[in-house]
């Protein structure tokens, strides 16, 4: 039996070797490997015999049969801006015109802290679906009647620190909020804001304008939020503004007095600026067409005492009066004698910068307040 085995051996390592050199002759693959999209491309390309490469070739000569798939279209951004995400800026470039060739999808446009000194029919020709526009510290004096006609969904148009003289015409009906502060506009025509239903903030400060300068009907139509005539030439509360609006800001103008029929049209104000004024005298009940009044700004002014009508405004929660010529607070000057009368406490009086002195001031004008924190005194100085 053992010898059997022996002669056995050398017929099967024969048998073996046959098979392993069976099996290299006929695989001569490699261990597997992750490959890329170009790979594959790669070896589609080594697999062509030299005459079906030939073939190709002649085929794109000759004009291949099938139809050439045209390249996705890409918006082109105007030189020297950044466009990102419908967002194209293009400020600080020295810019002396608005740039060829803004993609039409833009939301937004930023050109400000340039040097454009006029817009023309079509700058903006195209861009329908603009957003928000921004032309801030140019030298912008001129705008054409139809510059703004394409931009039929712009909400908001960013135009102060510019060399304007009027109100532009034409803007459009989807406005909301409208910034042309720190212009040249003395005059504001009837009119100048018809059609813009939507609009809800105009800012219009540090222009030289007068009283004389808003037209009857100027803001006729509006039904504004917020309305900023700030750092002007105003000698009075102006006439005629909407009777919407929650918040007026005439802060830093010349206006000596509030009359009594000044602020009948403003019942819906919940805060009023009136600081760095020249007023010295509020009369006394005009305070009482302001029921819904939260935050009343009376600092910087020549005021001798503080204004009657406080105590009847039950939402009124902050009152600025520092910086002024007050030199006594009564103890019903803040606060009602009925409880109960006044729906909100005082979270904030300012009385530092007059010659009152707290001491002689009883703690019972202040029953009203929530907090004693809320109370503002300091040092008069003259």
């Amino acid at each position: 039996m053992m010898v059997y085995k022996l002669k056995m051996l050398p017929h099967c390592s024969l048998l073996l070797m046959l098979c392993v050199a069976r099996l290299i002759s006929t695989s001569s693959a490699l261990p597997f490997e992750q490959r890329g999209f170009w790979d594959f491309a790669m070896d589609s390309m080594d697999s062509l015999d030299s005459g079906g490469m030939m073939a190709m070739m002649r085929d794109e000569e000759g004009g291949s049969g099938r139809e050439e798939i045209p390249p996705p279209h890409t918006p082109t951004c105007p030189f020297g801006c950044q466009c990102h995400l419908r967002v194209v800026q293009c400020s600080d470039l020295g810019l002396t015109e608005v740039p060829k060739n803004i993609p039409l999808d833009t939301k937004f446009l930023d050109l400000q802290n340039n040097r454009i000194p006029e817009l023309k029919e079509n700058d903006f020709k195209g861009l329908t679906n603009l957003y928000g526009l921004s032309l801030r510290n140019n030298i912008i004096s001129k705008v054409h009647p139809r510059t703004f006609v394409p931009l039929k969904r712009m909400q908001k148009l960013y135009f102060s620190k510019n060399l304007l003289t009027t109100v532009p015409q034409n803007l459009p009906a989807s406005l909301v909020e409208i910034r042309i502060h720190e212009n040249r506009i003395k005059k504001v025509a009837a009119g100048a804001f018809a059609g813009l239903g939507n609009m809800n903030c105009i800012e219009m400060g540090a222009n030289p304008i007068q009283n004389s300068g808003f037209e009857p009907g100027a803001f006729k139509g509006l039904k504004l939020n917020y309305l900023r005539i700030s750092e002007s030439k105003l000698t009075g509360v102006p006439k005629d503004l909407p009777d919407s609006l929650n918040e007026l800001h005439l802060d830093h103008n010349q206006i000596q007095a509030v009359e009594l029929e000044d602020l009948r049209r403003y019942k819906n104000l919940h805060r009023l600026g009136l600081g760095y004024n020249h007023i010295r005298n509020i009369e006394n009940g005009s305070l009482s067409f302001l029921p819904m009044l939260r935050e009343l700004h009376l600092d910087n002014n020549r005021l001798t005492r503080v204004p009657r009508g406080l105590p009847d405004m039950k939402y009124l929660q902050v009152v600025y009066l520092h910086s002024n010529a007050i030199d006594q607070v009564a103890v019903d000057d803040f606060c009602p004698r009925g409880f109960g009368m006044k729906r909100t406490f005082y979270n904030g009086i300012s009385l530092f910068s007059n010659p009152v002195h707290y001491w002689e001031v009883e703690p019972a004008a202040f029953r009203c307040v929530g907090n004693r924190l809320a109370i503002q005194f300091g040092n008069y100085k003259k």
